[in-house]
């Protein structure tokens, strides 16, 4: 596991990748409005310079483009020659079929749980809340576009006042 950190307007970025691909991206926690979660594996990283890993160093471009209003397209899990990062979220099928459905919902727009079940053949948003919450990929695979079905902004891993940001960043 490769470790590297990107200083983001809402704070410090964490991001892991096994050489290829992205396989975490979290803020850093211990910063405002953070709350306790996806902390990484345990696994102790490697000694090679991040910059000598690709997927980094695309990962920051595309988060300097995604802070500045350029960038609105998700990223992909698995192979991509689009120039679209590539992800590889660890997670149970049923988790991956709804962080697959998270990667459709469009820059700027918001869906329910219950649309996000609807989606993957669930009939529980509270099974789709709590997949949707171990998303260890923020930002590339947009759990934070996710909203309750009345409209409130409700959970986020790292907090309330990052999602509503994100959101607002959004629909500039």
């Amino acid at each position: 596991m490769f470790v590297a950190t990107y200083p983001s307007p809402l704070g410090t970025i964490v991001m892991e990748s096994d050489g290829e691909v992205l396989t975490a991206l979290r803020f850093e926690e211990g910063q405002p409005g953070m709350q306790s979660g996806n902390s990484g594996n345990g696994t102790a990283p490697h000694s090679m310079p991040t910059q000598a890993i690709a997927v980094f160093n695309e990962a920051k471009r595309w988060l300097d483009e995604y802070f500045s209003g350029k960038r609105t397209e998700n990223a992909v899990m698995g192979a991509t020659t689009d120039g679209r990062i590539s992800v590889r979220p660890k997670g149970t099928a049923f988790q991956q079929r709804v962080w697959q459905a998270l990667l459709t919902i469009p820059y700027g727009k918001t869906v329910s749980y219950g649309d996000v079940a609807r989606m993957v053949g669930c009939k529980s948003a509270q099974a789709v809340g709590q997949a949707v919450g171990a998303n260890p990929i923020a930002l590339l695979i947009p759990c934070h576009r996710v909203i309750a079905a009345h409209g409130k902004i409700g959970g986020y891993e790292y907090g309330i006042e990052i999602k509503k940001r994100l959101l607002e960043l959004e629909q500039r």
